[in-house]
């Protein structure tokens, strides 16, 4: 018998598949989704759909996404509950499992025997240091990290990271051949945790300046939603996947500063950046995210080197692009996404710390420095030390 794949979901790619199997060269490949209706879930869900796979997403149901097309089955059940979980699937058998959401230890013990390929997606906090700076002296995580940089080991090191690295080396003790993904941060639509409302949100309300610590010199590896599922498909192509865990993030890392100037370009806003002590930029916290302004820069060169992945979209476009659509779009006041933030955008205490420190800064004057210090010898840039010839020669 014939299997036809409706032809929306066929590329020049799915094509092939598409005429292979309808001259009954190959099976239907199955495939189940666990999540499937977050950032990165229904890229996953249609790369799938053009690789030939007949797929199926497992979620809790009380939200559908529109960009997964109406071939995919559903299965509504609660990924955090064993037994329901077990049940929803039957004795049902899939070539391929993506388990990018729920209980990830529970899934991969029930998914032990009823997949072949065992792909799962965990997050950076693995890394010692991540959540907790001060397990290094100086604080800060080693950058970039790379995976085999030092993990949580003890759950007085930080808890969320320790249960983190508990659950990576039980999904490796069901699935040998696994592979799993360290995502970072992820942004772009559907993001639970959109870190660029408080910028957006800013704008929109003509505020004339943002606080940032340290001049907002601060790094941290971002994934934009397109980039970070390309970078777990490229794993269902490529055996050199099996039995290995790769960090993923945008090929580009930009500061804390990077981002706001991005961000009021896109939006055609330019607003003021009020660079403070850290000890003093209170209003940054939520942006920034963590205690100290420590940067978190995740090494890519193992999935560049192994799987051959790069941005498929640019990380300043798809930045760019998330402003606009959350301008477009904006969170309800007061809503889930400003609780989770924790930016109360408190204009008021905003105004009162700028003036004061700005009168700090006004009573401070530079000294007549004997011998006035410069940027060194070697430095040739602006503001450097000048050419010894008068003339410019080659």
């Amino acid at each position: 018998m014939k299997i036809v794949l409706p032809l929306m979901c066929c590329g020049a790619f799915s094509f092939a598949i598409f005429k292979a199997i309808n001259e009954g060269e190959m099976s239907v490949r199955t495939a189940l989704v666990i999540g499937g209706t977050g950032p990165t879930g229904h890229y996953m869900v249609n790369d799938l759909l053009g690789r030939g796979y007949q797929v199926t997403i497992l979620h809790r149901g009380p939200r559908e996404v529109e960009e997964i097309p109406p071939e995919v089955t559903h299965i509504h059940t609660d990924p955090y509950d064993e037994a329901t979980f077990s049940t929803a699937l039957s004795q049902d058998y899939y070539d391929l499992c993506i388990a990018c959401y729920g209980r990830l230890r529970m899934i991969a013990k029930t998914m032990r025997g009823r997949c072949g390929q065992f792909i799962s997606i965990g997050g950076a906090p693995a890394y010692a240091g991540y959540m907790n700076s001060g397990l290094y002296l100086p604080p800060g995580l080693p950058v970039p990290t790379r995976e085999d940089a030092r993990l949580v080991t003890l759950p007085e090191e930080d808890e969320k990271g320790y249960r983190i690295v508990q659950t990576e080396q039980e999904v490796f003790e069901l699935h040998p051949v696994a592979t799993h993904f360290r995502y970072p941060f992820i942004y772009g639509k559907y993001q639970p945790v959109p870190r660029e409302w408080c910028i957006v949100r800013r704008i929109i309300d003509e505020r004339p300046f943002i606080i940032l610590p340290e001049d907002g010199l601060t790094l941290c590896s971002y994934g934009y939603a397109r980039n970070m599922a390309h970078s777990v498909l490229l794993a269902v192509d490529n055996p050199a996947a099996a039995g290995e865990i790769f960090n993923c993030a945008d090929d580009e890392v930009f500061s804390l500063r990077q981002v706001v100037e991005i961000i009021c370009a896109a939006l055609s806003s330019p607003m003021e950046i009020l660079s403070m002590p850290y000890e003093l930029a209170v209003p940054s916290r939520p942006l920034i995210g963590q205690p100290l302004p420590t940067h978190r820069v995740l090494d890519t060169a193992k999935i560049k080197h192994v799987l051959g992945y790069e941005d498929l979209v640019s990380p300043r476009e798809a930045l760019a692009y998330t402003a606009l659509r959350l301008a477009d779009n904006p969170p309800e006041s007061g809503g889930i996404e400003e609780v989770v933030l924790q930016d109360p955008f408190d204009y008021a205490a905003e105004d009162a710390l700028a003036q004061q420190w700005k009168q700090a800064l006004g009573g401070i004057t530079s000294p007549d420095y004997e011998t006035r210090p410069q940027f060194g010898m070697a430095y040739s840039g602006p503001g450097g030390r000048q050419r010894m010839n008068k003339d410019f020669r080659v």
